[in-house]
Parts: structure tokens; sequence; C-alpha cells
């Protein structure tokens, strides 16, 4: 399994941010945690930013689990950035994000939960 970075990590074991990074992790995938406030999600270092994450990994998978505003914020910095495939999980996105990716050529899943989809790729 590729790796992937999951935007919006966190540390708040009720936020969504925490739930998929922990699941992901349980399926024996390879997860960066970005978040720029934090210093660590769940004993893994975080990465502060997409430009980090770029300099330091080779991810190709964006998970999304932010608001839409600040989704399409980083839409544009990950387009600037060379990645393409993007995964918006359900509240990640709203009409301007998905316009934006329509108009970008990126590759991309909006509002299908990576968790859900994960276990179906496990199970194979």
């Amino acid at each position: 399994m590729p790796p992937v970075a999951l935007v919006g990590a966190s540390n708040d074991s009720t936020k969504y941010g925490n739930i998929i990074f922990r699941d992901l992790k349980s399926k024996g995938y390879t997860i960066y945690p970005v978040n720029p406030k934090a210093t660590s999600v769940e004993g893994v270092a975080a990465i502060h930013s997409l430009a980090e994450l770029k300099e330091k990994t080779d991810v190709e998978l964006l998970i999304f689990v932010i608001p839409p505003k600040m989704t399409l914020e980083s839409l544009q910095i990950a387009k600037d950035l060379g990645y393409k495939k993007v995964w918006l999980q359900p509240g990640a996105a709203d009409a301007a994000v998905a316009e934006f990716l329509d108009t970008h050529n990126l590759q991309y899943i909006i509002g299908a939960c990576v968790m859900v989809e994960s276990n179906n790729l496990v199970a194979t």
C-alpha cells in the first residue's frame, strides 16, 4: 500500500482527523499527519505544511478532512506543488472545491469515506 497523507490529522479522538488516522494506521497504511499546530499525532511526527510533506515524502494521495474553505486554499497549494490525487472526506468539499477540482485536472474522490473504501482494499 502506498503511503498517504491526512490533511487535518488531529490528536482529538472525537474528530475525524484522528479517527481516520487511527483507522488507516491500523490497516497497515503508512500515513503522514499534516497539521500545522501539532508536533505529533498518535505518536507520529506531524508534517506542518504541504511543502514540507513534498520535501520529506513521496506521498501521492492527499486525504482532506478539513472545512471546505481550508480545503480550497490547500488544493491550490497542492496543485502548485505538483500533487495530482486527492480524496475529500464528507464535509471537506463544497461547490467551489468541486469547481476547482474540475478546472485544474486533478484526480479526485469527493464524499466517499476513506475508512469504508479502504476496508474494500484491505479485503481484496
